[in-house]
């Protein structure tokens, strides 16, 4: 327990204890450590997966160049050629998704599991919480550069296009056995969203809450209410954000705490922007706010376009204008 350090705060609402989370750092303790494990084993491929989408430029010019000489076989084969490696890139996105979602699933059975309260959890089992800090991560990430990237369903569209129109001339297409229809089905569906891992990541936790219902959902809503404090409070107390190694941590605490509220606002009934919600949610806009505006329009944005009841009218009129 020597990396996390109680931050003698209150919160007026809740009197709820605050604790710095060293995310830098963090070990796993022999029992964390099969758990850990197999999360590892997803979370060594997120930076390739992050350095691959940053670095998909799309077939567009080749796509152009087809569609206005659609009877340039030269033309057509070039189009095709430089499309299929990209949808064996898609296709790993998406297949890494669901991996991503699994990890979850071990993840939240951990840190949720009785006896232990969510805060004791984080006492006990840092190395987990900082895995679990580092999915959301990974997920915000992904989707803000996949919302900054029309190539990617431009292509797949493309794809599916010219596979059907291949299939209605009994051409056999290369590339086919590598996304059969029923995959092309899903990832069409995946891809059409605007935060797709975000989505695949709230859809799992709610999932993970339906599948466990001898564990009560307060488990898991206090899990990410106590995580989105814990990046609240790092950020926004110079004493702490002072141990940062680096810049990066406190990009990475932004993240964190945006990705907890999004998953807390499907999770909970009422959400995260309820007077009730355990969330600060006007402090953690505050936070998001006195950062350097081109480092988190990103985030504001998850948080007004992803979110489930930003727009209820439960939610005040200062956490929307906050948000404007």
């Amino acid at each position: 327990m020597g990396n996390l350090i109680k931050v003698l705060t209150r919160d007026i609402d809740h009197n709820a204890a605050k604790f710095f989370l060293d995310f830098e750092n963090a070990q796993p303790t022999e029992a964390e450590r099969e758990v850990w494990n197999q999360v590892n084993v997803v979370l060594k491929d997120a930076r390739g997966i992050l350095d691959d989408l940053q670095a998909y430029k799309g077939a567009g010019e080749e796509i152009r160049e087809a569609i206005q000489h659609p009877n340039d076989d030269n033309l057509q084969e070039k189009a095709w050629g430089a499309v299929v490696p990209l949808v064996g890139k898609l296709k790993k996105f998406y297949e890494f998704s669901q991996r991503l979602e699994a990890a979850l699933h071990g993840l939240l059975g951990a840190l949720t599991s009785t006896p232990y309260s969510p805060t004791q959890h984080l006492e006990r089992e840092q190395a987990l919480a900082k895995q679990f800090a580092e999915i959301l991560h990974f997920t915000l990430r992904f989707d803000e550069l996949k919302m900054t990237n029309p190539a990617i369903q431009n292509d797949f569209s493309y794809y599916r296009r010219t596979l059907n129109r291949m299939r209605i001339n009994n051409v056999q297409a290369e590339g086919e056995n590598e996304v059969n229809n029923e995959l092309a089905n899903r990832m069409s569906l995946f891809y059409a969203e605007a935060t797709p891992m975000l989505k695949t990541l709230s859809d799992a936790t709610t999932k993970f809450v339906s599948e466990h219902k001898n564990l009560p959902i307060e488990n898991t809503t206090d899990c990410l209410s106590t995580m989105a404090s814990v990046c609240k409070v790092m950020l926004e107390t110079p004493e702490y954000r002072s141990r940062f190694a680096s810049e990066e941590t406190a990009s990475f605490c932004l993240r964190v705490m945006v990705g907890v509220i999004i998953l807390y606002d499907y999770v909970h009934p009422v959400g995260a922007f309820a007077k009730t919600s355990k969330i600060d949610m006007k402090g953690c806009i505050k936070v998001l706010r006195e950062q350097p505006v081109n480092s988190v329009e990103g985030l504001l944005n998850a948080l007004r376009y992803t979110t489930k009841h930003l727009n209820d009218e439960t939610t005040s009129k200062q956490i929307k204008s906050m948000l404007q």
